[in-house]
C-alpha cells in the first residue's frame, strides 16, 4: 500500500486518506486533459417523485459489461482512454485493489453538489473499496452516520485537496452517508473520479 495513505479513525468504518497522492502539477494537467476530452452528460434523475437534472455533469467509463445503476439511471461503460488507464494503474497500486469502472464527476461551479447518500448498489457487493481521486478545486466531502442511533458521531468534514487520494473499504457504506454540499465561496472546477470494481452480468 503506497506510504502517503494514512487512517481516518471512524466507527464502522475504514477510511484511509493522502492528500498528496498525485503532484500538483500532474493533477492540474489531467484535470485539464480530462475536462477536455470527456463525453460529459447532464442527467435527468428522480428525486422526490419529479425529474431534475443532476447539479453537476457526469461520465462512466471500464471495462465491457462494467454497466452500472443508480438514481434510476442505467449507466454503459465507455472504454477506458489512456490517462484513465494509467490513472486506474496507479489507484489499484496505492489501494491495493483492482477495479474494472470508474464514475466521473464534473463540478463546475460551487452550485454543482452531491447529496447524501451510499454507494451500496448490489453491483457493488457487500463491501465494495471506493477510490476517489479529486482533481481541481477544494471542496468539503462530508460523511454522516446513516443509523445515528447505532452509530452515535458528529458529521465529518474532510476537505478534498487536488491530487488527493481517499479510500472508502469495509463496512463504511453499510454505516455512513457522505455528500459534497454546495458551498456559496467563489471555487472553480472540480472533477472527481470514483474507482469502483462492479459486477458484470
Amino acid at each position: 500500500m503506497k506510504h502517503g495513505l494514512t487512517s481516518i479513525p471512524l466507527p464502522a468504518a475504514d477510511l484511509l486518506f493522502d492528500p498528496a497522492f498525485l503532484p500538483l502539477a500532474q493533477a492540474n494537467a489531467l484535470l485539464t486533459e480530462l475536462t477536455n476530452t470527456t463525453p460529459w452528460r447532464h442527467e435527468t434523475i428522480r428525486l422526490f417523485g419529479r425529474e431534475v437534472l443532476q447539479p453537476r455533469l457526469t461520465a462512466w467509463h471500464g471495462d465491457p459489461g462494467a454497466a452500472y445503476q443508480y438514481s434510476g439511471l442505467q449507466l454503459q461503460p465507455q472504454p477506458w482512454s489512456p490517462a484513465l488507464r494509467n490513472l486506474r494503474q496507479r489507484v489499484e497500486a496505492a489501494a491495493g485493489a483492482s477495479f474494472n469502472s470508474v464514475l466521473l464527476n464534473l463540478y463546475r461551479t460551487g452550485q454543482d453538489s452531491m447529496g447524501w447518500h451510499a454507494d451500496d448498489e448490489p453491483e457493488l457487493g457487500p463491501e465494495p473499496v471506493i477510490a476517489s481521486v479529486t482533481l481541481g478545486a477544494t471542496r468539503t466531502f462530508r460523511l454522516k452516520p446513516r443509523h445515528p442511533q447505532h452509530t452515535p458521531h458528529a458529521p465529518l468534514s474532510i476537505p478534498l485537496t487536488s491530487g488527493s487520494l481517499l479510500l472508502m473499504r469495509g463496512p463504511t457504506q453499510q454505516h455512513w452517508l457522505h455528500a459534497l454540499p454546495k458551498t456559496t465561496r467563489p471555487v472553480g472546477p472540480r472533477l472527481n473520479l470514483t474507482f469502483r470494481q462492479v459486477a458484470v452480468k
